[in-house]
């Protein structure tokens, strides 16, 4: 079986409740009514049983019936073993033993989160120890052992909130490392594929200018615009474009259109899905345009994920009669 911090110190307070009741029954004079004694040591047994083991498999934070049965087996216990002895030995070892053993109590309820009645337990002890031996003969014979191993558990119980709520904050700072680490990797590998992608577009045109020293064909001039301008959707949008919508676009540009792609971030904060979904869409309204200009843009905005905006030739003014095509793509789908 594996141990846990909760079953060491249910362990330990069980261990030291035996103590102490072994300790009440070893009387060296008979008492004159034992079973009142006996009946004291019988109520802490089940006492002591109650509030250190019943719920703390679901939560720390004891019952408020167990607080309750703490608070009135602290009140009973010292009256039932007291009354049991004789008053000549009333300050006898055997015959304090439940100064201790109340003090327990109200360790454990302070140890499951019920400070308001351990406290009140130890005031209960105190009034009772004070009535049948004097104040100082209390302190003397346990009570302030048992006040001190109270502000112990207290003390410890606080320490133990403040690291379990700085390892909940570390736990935290480290998840959200991770998921920085797991974005920054997923960034850099999108930027070694565009990259390879800049690459493989732009190397064999480049090759060609250097080799002929720009002294290209009108064949290879045109080769050369349309690679800019993947080169800038690439750069400026890349993350908007599929297969399809990059076939689109050279389409439009091989037929003299004129194509402007700007990402401000409308695909931010989209699973992979959602943002192929919107690709393909996109795609099928390029592969449907005939504008001469296009602009395709994705802006930071709660509803709208791309908009596509298709002019004539006559669109260079800023005449709105110009705009032939209108597209907005939600970031959700429409019902």
């Amino acid at each position: 079986m594996r141990l846990t911090v909760r079953i060491v110190a249910t362990t330990l307070a069980l261990v030291f409740a035996c103590y102490f009741s072994a300790r009440a029954l070893w009387w060296t004079v008979m008492p004159p009514r034992p079973l009142l004694v006996l009946l004291a040591v019988a109520i802490y047994l089940a006492a002591i049983a109650v509030v250190a083991i019943v719920g703390a498999g679901q939560a720390v934070r004891m019952p408020r019936w167990a607080a309750a049965l703490a608070l009135l087996a602290a009140a009973a216990i010292p009256q039932l073993s007291n009354f049991g002895l004789d008053a000549s030995t009333l300050r006898a070892p055997y015959a304090t033993w439940y100064i201790g053993a109340v003090g327990l109590i109200g360790v454990v309820c302070i140890v499951r989160r019920r400070p308001l009645a351990g406290w009140l337990v130890l005031v209960l002890l105190t009034v009772a120890s004070t009535a049948w031996i004097g104040f100082l003969d209390s302190l003397g014979l346990g009570l302030v052992g048992s006040t001190v191993w109270m502000v112990i558990a207290q003390l410890l119980v606080a320490f133990w909130r403040r690291a379990v709520r700085d390892t909940d904050r570390l736990a935290g700072i480290q998840q959200a490392a991770s998921a920085w680490q797991a974005t920054q990797t997923v960034r850099q590998r999108e930027r070694r594929e565009r990259v390879q992608y800049a690459l493989a577009v732009a190397g064999p045109i480049l090759s060609r200018v250097i080799a002929t020293r720009g002294d290209l064909s009108v064949e290879e001039r045109q080769e050369a615009h349309l690679s800019e301008g993947r080169l800038r959707d690439e750069i400026r949008g890349g993350e908007l474009l599929n297969e399809r919508a990059r076939a689109a676009i050279e389409t439009a540009r091989a037929r003299g259109a004129a194509v402007t792609v700007f990402n401000d971030g409308g695909l931010d904060g989209l699973d992979e899905h959602t943002k192929g979904r919107i690709r393909e869409e996109l795609a099928d309204v390029l592969a449907d345009s005939s504008s001469a200009r296009l602009i395709i843009r994705a802006p930071r905005d709660a509803r709208i994920a791309v908009t596509v905006v298709g002019r004539s030739a006559a669109g260079e003014s800023s005449d709105e009669d110009s705009v032939e095509l209108w597209h907005e793509i939600p970031r959700t789908p429409e019902s």
